[in-house]
């Protein structure tokens, strides 16, 4: 399997709420874990924290893996 074959899905064995940092995680080769922290970090960091929309709109944009 080529890198050009995966496709962006959310996770559905490694989810903590939906699976979307998971996906996220599986798409880059990276532990699901150190994905969540950092996107915890950057979210509180950031002002008016934007994580919680952003991590709405990819709960929309990112399809289940089932489909």
């Amino acid at each position: 399997m080529s890198a050009f074959d995966a496709a962006l899905r959310r996770s559905p064995d490694n989810q903590v709420l939906v699976g979307v940092l998971a996906g996220i995680a599986d798409f880059f080769g990276l532990e699901a874990r150190r994905v969540r922290i950092a996107y915890v970090i950057l979210s509180l960091l950031s002002a008016g924290f934007p994580g919680l929309l952003l991590y709405l709109l990819l709960l929309y944009v990112v399809p289940d893996s089932s489909v």
